[in-house]
């Protein structure tokens, strides 16, 4: 699975990024790793979950 981040989303994620580091020295960057995290897990797990088919799940 690839991840694309959109010109417009990055930057939300830098401005999030600065939000909290102002917020407190140090949460920027764990904000930072914490997405860089469920980033990694999306491309991981991204399409494992059941395909359902019209109103049918398994």
């Amino acid at each position: 699975m690839k991840i694309k981040i959109l010109p417009s989303a990055s930057q939300d994620l830098i401005d999030g990024y600065w939000f909290y580091e102002k917020q407190s020295p140090g949460l920027g960057s764990y904000f930072k790793d914490t997405l860089f995290s469920d980033i990694d897990s999306l491309v991981f797990f991204g399409g494992i979950l059941q395909i359902f088919y019209d109103k049918y799940h398994r």
